[in-house]
């Protein structure tokens, strides 16, 4: 990791993928690769005149459409690299629910604390963003992730060395940006949920 003095030189550009019908619902968009509506399309085009002018020596995609999508149409995608580790919460038996719908079965549910029947723990999403913040880290500079709301959360939750589920505390609309770094050695947030 670069550095400069004692404070590491890392700035992650965190990117959440544009409105699908389902995030536009308000439906748990897990592993159904659904795919951008045209406001989505024309929000990531966006998102690309945000980030313009950025070098990043990293980028990397989920592998579902929604972002590698975003990630296109923001001017990255012939530099992105796939990674499952991005995959969005696996919501098992409730993908495709909404939160009121799941809470006329389970009043007062809430994803974070009470988890999804069949699906991952806010444990198991943290194990797996915890390999991209540690690749993140060790190859330092400027980088992109272009992926999904849940799990940017996760991984912002990580990144500051929370644990998982306090992912619940930041709030992340489509289409938005969020900047990760440090201030000196301390990991912070540089920047949150901006829209284009």
């Amino acid at each position: 990791m670069a550095e400069h003095g004692d404070a590491p030189q890392t700035e992650i550009v965190l990117v959440r993928h544009g409105e699908t019908e389902w995030s536009r619902d308000g439906r748990h968009t897990g592993r159904t690769d659904v795919a951008l509506t045209e406001p989505g399309r024309v929000e990531a085009e966006a998102l690309g005149a945000v980030l313009d002018g950025w070098s990043f020596e990293l980028v990397l995609t989920s592998p579902l459409s929604r972002a590698t999508e975003t990630c296109r149409l923001a001017r990255f995608g012939d530099v992105a690299i796939p990674s499952d580790d991005l995959l969005e919460w696996y919501y098992g038996a409730y993908e495709g629910r909404t939160t009121k719908e799941i809470r006329e079965e389970r009043p007062g549910w809430t994803l974070w604390r009470d988890g999804v029947p069949g699906g991952e723990t806010a444990a198991d999403v943290g194990a797996r963003v915890d390999r991209v913040v540690a690749r993140l880290r060790r190859e330092g500079g400027a980088a992109a992730v272009f992926a999904h709301g849940h799990l940017l959360r996760v991984l912002t939750a990580r990144w500051l060395g929370l644990e998982p589920d306090q992912g619940r505390l930041f709030a992340l609309d489509t289409a938005t940006i969020g900047v990760l770094g440090f201030e000196r050695e301390t990991a912070v947030i540089r920047l949150w949920n901006r829209r284009p």
